[in-house]
């Protein structure tokens, strides 16, 4: 699980590659507030987004205009020295262990309703944090498929829609908000369901499935002022 441990924070089972993640000095870090920004498909987009104090980047293995293959994954891990995360959708636990071992992800999300505790049992033994993430506009119990993080998503993720999310005040546990965020609203949807971390794709896009690294770096500053 996490622990935090002077100037450093672990994510998830281990302490190795991309799983360490430094706060401190130099580090840009956001302060209390975990951020993943997620769909990068470039090495400047990975650059933009570690340079600005991004926690975590996303890859979205699955149907999306944000779709990147398993041998990009692998090109774009390396250039992260913060959390790699493979977003996952309907693959089976057999391809995505196929895929964390040939690309040297750091973290595995399990996208959608679609996916059991089985399957997150199942993965339990790769050795990276598993992160569970599902539509919901009520509480979740964190943990209760066995994931480390949970991730509470718009009914229609990666749309970049706005939803309400008001009922979501009181969640507790390692969750993190995502769909809908942007830079102009990032900071008051933190001050109303104080998540312990946000996720943004879409909300820092120019054009569908490309990132605009303007929009990335203000959504850094704006989450730092949150």
């Amino acid at each position: 699980m996490i622990a935090l441990l002077d100037n450093a924070f672990i994510f998830g089972r281990r302490d190795v590659g991309g799983n360490r993640i430094s706060r401190g000095p130099g580090t840009g870090h956001t302060g209390g507030m975990f951020v993943k920004i997620c769909g990068l498909k470039t090495v400047a987009d990975v650059e933009c987004a570690v340079s600005s104090g991004a926690d975590a980047v996303g890859f979205v293995l699955a149907a999306s205009p944000r779709q990147v293959s398993v041998p990009e994954v692998a090109r774009l891990v390396p250039a992260s020295p913060v959390l790699t995360v493979g977003v996952f959708l309907g693959q089976s636990t057999a391809e995505i262990r196929s895929v964390v071992a040939d690309t040297g992800l750091g973290a595995v999300q399990l996208h959608g309703s679609g996916y059991t505790a089985s399957d997150f049992a199942e993965l339990s033994d790769l050795g990276v944090p598993l992160i569970r993430a599902v539509s919901s506009s009520s509480a979740v119990t964190v943990g209760s498929f066995g994931e480390d993080t949970l991730i509470l998503d718009s009914p229609r993720a990666g749309s970049g829609e706005q939803w309400d999310f008001s009922a979501l005040r009181g969640q507790t546990g390692r969750w993190m908000l995502a769909g809908g965020l942007a830079p102009h609203n990032v900071a008051p949807a933190v001050a109303a369901v104080r998540p312990w971390g946000v996720d943004v794709s879409s909300g820092v896009e120019v054009t569908r499935g490309t990132k605009d690294h303007g929009l990335i770096r203000d959504f850094m500053q704006a989450v730092r002022a949150a």
